[in-house]
């Protein structure tokens, strides 16, 4: 029926005028576009659309189209390094590029990441890269001409971070961590007992790490790392790392860095992260493919540089931009290894042989990069570098395979860092060597070499005269490991585990044994910061059974054996570099039987202050007796009529009481008989 009134209306419109589709005059359209085509113009466009990810680049070569491909190439082999360019636009004018270029990358990041690198990258003596974000120049147009002062931040005062440095009795302090993980606590040392400053439940879920100076306890929870300090121990700083596992500070205490295996993505690197201490701000991300060899990145002795060594590479940045020394990495082919100069910015690296090419160890002066000495070697099968604690001498363990022999040969490559030219010394060991260590503050080495049983350690001495003399040599130790205090001259031979905790005391001023002891099963060693005390012990972690720590006088003299349940983890607290010049050092050496006197007459007084608080313990202990005793008596007293009573009025407190009572009864004992004859007298 519908279909025929439709078919009439149609032949009507066919005859007719078509009807008229316009809106009356007085309509108001009250439907908004938004409403009508919602879902189309969500997709549209905006203006502002991939802006984020362009970048300016100023000070580019102006160049005709002859050179523009050249140019292109140069550009693209720079810029490409830090992700996908999607498009490159050159302006031009008169024949010849602008001066300046636009590129696009595929993600905003990338562009962050040019930006940060690129910029100030100097391509000849002429052009020295400018580069910054296109969102960048609204940024700066829009900016006030007018100053307006930024508003204070409120002082936050966390009290004095080195306030165990006041302690009058000079107590060091270490952290303890017991109960399988379960509880930390801070104590302050001491010969009698530990003193505890201290103590929390779950501070930390895996273990704890002093920074380089003891300002700061860093722990450790799945969300990041917290650092604790100053004399309560209050939550100073936080950084935000999810699946945190290691963490590592710069010498200077600025910087903290941490890794995690969890957050790393392409666009986004998030594995390891550098963080500003004092403002709690991600300075910079990296990627990081393996933390086998951690630390990653190792920082230069001032803290101003920090390296990373990657596959025919080392990249070199420098603070506090974090971005790349002089813009571009160091190109090492087959670099092995490297490390820092503890005393000065100095990086000793070495590369093993390559066909016809000589194995070579290189020292490189930083931010120069002058190769200050370079040593080729030969046959080589691997290196290690060993720096002494100042800086002072640099030894480079080589295992070699002479032409012509079997096995390995060792040698010693010793360089005088603070000679002229900086002269090698070579010591040859034909044993396998087990371990190695410098004097800290001074100019002699230690060597672990031969097979077990037959374990021996050699002690040398690097002389002036550009000599090495071996000094003394102990055959069989059973050692495995070995520990200079921090001070030098002594050290302990330690035969950790699988030796059952073996240990030697030695003074390698006269290469005395001064005692010989063991701590059965003992996993770790733990020198204090002074060189007086130093702490064995058996943890949990390595040991499940007879956890512990020991406390030893340097001479080897057992003080203390601290027995926490499932011990875990002892670290000393480290302590800052001393305020006092050389010369106030060599002056307080000289007049040092002076000082000995004093501390000699305050030890007394400590033991006598122990005596007389042993005479004042017994003393209050006599003076609660008699007071107990006294109560009691008043209270016997009190109950005296109540005996009575219950006794029908006899008293037997006193043996001679109710005498009229008693009754006399005669008791004859048969004692013996003697009969004397008569005869006889």
């Amino acid at each position: 029926m519908r279909d025929t009134e439709n078919m009439e209306a149609e032949m009507e419109y066919d005859d007719g005028e078509e009807p008229s589709f316009s809106d009356p005059e007085d309509f108001v359209d009250d439907i908004s576009d938004q409403e009508l085509l919602g879902d189309v113009l969500r997709e549209r466009p905006l203006e502002a659309d991939g802006i984020d990810s362009v970048v300016v680049v100023d000070n580019v070569p102006q160049v005709g189209p002859e050179r523009l491909e050249k140019l292109k190439n140069v550009i693209q082999k720079i810029f490409s390094k830090f992700g996908k360019i999607t498009n490159e636009f050159y302006p031009d004018a008169d024949g010849k590029t602008k001066g300046y270029i636009f590129l696009e990358y595929s993600t905003p990041s990338h562009a962050h990441e040019a930006v940060k690198n690129a910029d100030g990258y100097k391509l000849d003596k002429q052009h020295t890269f400018r580069v910054n974000l296109f969102t960048d120049f609204d940024k700066y147009m829009s900016i006030c001409d007018e100053w307006e002062t930024p508003e204070k931040q409120p002082f936050k005062d966390f009290g004095n971070l080195r306030h165990w440095m006041e302690d009058t009795d000079c107590r060091d302090q270490y952290s303890v961590i017991y109960d399988s993980g379960e509880r930390t606590g801070i104590f302050a040392n001491d010969v009698k007992e530990p003193i505890e400053v201290e103590e929390r439940a779950r501070w930390t879920e895996t273990y704890v790490r002093w920074s380089p100076k003891g300002t700061y306890l860093a722990t450790f929870h799945q969300r990041g790392i917290a650092l604790w300090g100053g004399e309560k121990f209050k939550q100073i700083q936080r950084f935000s790392h999810q699946g945190v596992q290691l963490i590592d500070f710069s010498p200077c205490e600025r910087y903290v860095v941490t890794f995690s295996p969890l957050m790393d993505t392409k666009d986004d690197p998030q594995a390891i992260i550098i963080w500003d201490v004092l403002t709690g701000q991600k300075k910079r991300g990296f990627h990081c493919e393996s933390s086998a060899h951690w630390p990653i990145f190792k920082w230069s002795p001032d803290g101003k540089f920090f390296a990373r060594m990657t596959q025919d590479t080392l990249s070199i940045y420098e603070t506090p931009s974090m971005g790349l020394l002089d813009k571009k990495s160091l190109k090492i082919n087959g670099i092995k290894d490297f490390s820092w100069s503890p005393g000065d910015n100095i990086i000793a690296f070495w590369v093993p042989e390559d066909k016809d090419i000589p194995a070579r160890v290189t020292l490189m002066q930083l931010p120069s990069r002058n190769e200050i000495r370079v040593r080729n070697l030969f046959n080589v099968v691997d290196c290690k570098l060993h720096w002494q604690k100042n800086g002072d001498y640099l030894c480079v363990k080589v295992d070699r395979t002479p032409k012509g022999t079997q096995g390995v040969v060792t040698n010693f490559e010793i360089f005088r860092m603070r000679e002229k030219q900086v002269p090698v010394d070579v010591v040859e060991m034909k044993e396998s060597i087990i371990a190695f260590a410098w004097e800290p503050n001074g100019s002699k080495f230690a060597v672990l070499h031969g097979e077990s049983p037959r374990i021996n350690v050699s002690f040398y001495h690097v002389k002036n005269n550009g000599k090495i003399d071996l000094i003394k040599m102990f055959d069989k130790q059973q050692a495995n490991s070995i520990f200079w205090s921090p001070q030098g001259q002594f050290l302990v031979l330690a035969g950790l585990r699988s030796m059952n905790g073996a240990l030697a005391f030695v003074d390698t001023s006269d290469c005395t044994m001064m005692n010989i002891a063991e701590h059965y099963m003992a996993s770790d060693v733990e020198w204090d910061p002074t060189g007086r005390y130093v702490v064995t012990s058996v943890s949990w972690w390595s040991h499940k059974v007879d956890n512990a720590f020991w406390l030893w006088t340097f001479q080897g003299r057992l003080l203390q054996k601290n027995n926490k349940e499932r011990f875990c983890q002892l670290l000393w607290r480290p302590r800052p570099p001393s305020l006092l010049t050389e010369e106030q050092i060599k002056l307080i050496k000289k007049d040092l039987k002076k000082y000995s006197k004093i501390f000699e007459q305050k030890d007394r007084l400590s033991q006598s202050k122990a005596s007389k608080e042993l005479v004042d313990k017994r003393r209050t202990m006599m003076e609660d007796y008699r007071k107990y005793r006294e109560r009691a008596i008043d209270m016997y007293n009190e109950q005296r009529p109540l005996r009575l009573e219950l006794r029908g009025g006899v008293d037997t407190d006193e043996l001679d009481s109710n005498i009229d009572d008693w009754e006399e009864e005669t008791i004859e004992f048969f004692i013996n008989e003697e009969i004397i004859p008569i005869g006889d007298l």
